[in-house]
Parts: structure tokens; C-alpha cells; sequence
């Protein structure tokens, strides 16, 4: 499989669309996002939140840059767009490698240590409330598990 595309309406339908996909990651998995600001990283970070069972506020680890969160595993919510020159204090891996779900905003800051297996997701704003997103499966491994979100209709 090769990208997959949507198309959301609506926040709403962002988180509903990211919670799909959140309910097929496993322990170990990382989701890359990139776009631009405001394009809905954070609400897709949300939605996936949904599915892992996260009760409370998800927002922005904008100003911390990490979050962890517990739900049915544990959810780390990474911002790295204020981390520039940090990279290699964060600890990363222990992330990545972990027991968790690992969401990360602005990926592309720090593509040189982001694991070779992952899903990357490009929000791109088409107008005050559409936005395309692509989702392209990182590693052999992540190309066939994309596969279940072509039940999801909606799009």
C-alpha cells in the first residue's frame, strides 16, 4: 500500500478519522505529524488519545514538549517545534522503543532520530474547517496494517 488519503469536514471528524486509526496501534507504534500550524495535529493527537482510552485533557505539549498520559497503554504526546537543539536530551528512544503509543507534532524538526517503522501523517488546511490528510506507512511492516482504514467509509 502506498499513502492513504482522507479528507475531514469537521474537528469532529479529524478526531473520529485519527481514533480509527488509534485503534489499530499496538505498544512500540509512533505516529509522525507534520503541517501547518493550526492544520489539526493536536486534535488528530486527540483522537488517537480516544482510542488508546486517555481520559482527561489532551492538549498541546507545546511549552513541555512531552506528555504522558495512561489509558489501555500508555499515550506519549511529543511537540518538538520548541525543541531545536534538544534532540538528544529528550531521551527519545525510551519513547519510541517503549510500552506506549508514541504521537509526535512537527516530526520533521527531527527526522535524523525518529525509528525507521512509523506512520507519518501530513495535515494540510483546505479551508476554515476541511483538511486533506495523508497517512503514509513508514517500514514493510506498517504498509499492510494501513489496509484496515479502508473500512472506514466516512471518506
Amino acid at each position: 500500500m502506498t499513502d492513504w488519503r482522507a479528507q475531514t469536514n469537521s474537528v469532529e471528524e479529524t478526531i473520529e478519522l485519527a481514533a480509527a486509526l488509534g485503534s489499530m496501534l499496538k505498544p512500540g507504534d509512533v505516529v509522525t505529524l507534520d503541517g501547518d500550524l493550526g492544520a489539526g495535529k493536536t486534535h488528530f493527537a486527540k483522537g488517537i488519545a480516544v482510542a488508546l482510552g486517555v481520559n482527561g485533557v489532551v492538549n498541546s505539549p507545546t511549552f513541555t514538549i512531552i506528555k504522558e498520559y495512561e489509558g489501555n497503554m500508555p499515550f506519549y504526546h511529543m511537540d518538538v517545534y520548541r525543541a531545536e537543539g534538544q534532540v538528544q536530551d529528550l531521551g527519545l528512544e525510551e519513547y519510541f522503543y517503549g510500552d506506549g503509543v508514541t504521537v509526535v507534532e512537527w516530526a520533521s524538526l527531527l527526522e535524523e532520530a525518529l525509528p525507521n517503522n512509523r506512520f507519518a501523517c501530513s495535515i494540510h488546511l483546505l479551508s476554515e474547517t476541511k483538511r486533506e490528510l495523508i497517512l503514509k506507512p513508514v517500514g514493510e511492516e506498517n504498509r499492510t496494517r494501513l489496509e484496515g482504514l479502508r473500512q472506514w467509509q466516512k471518506f
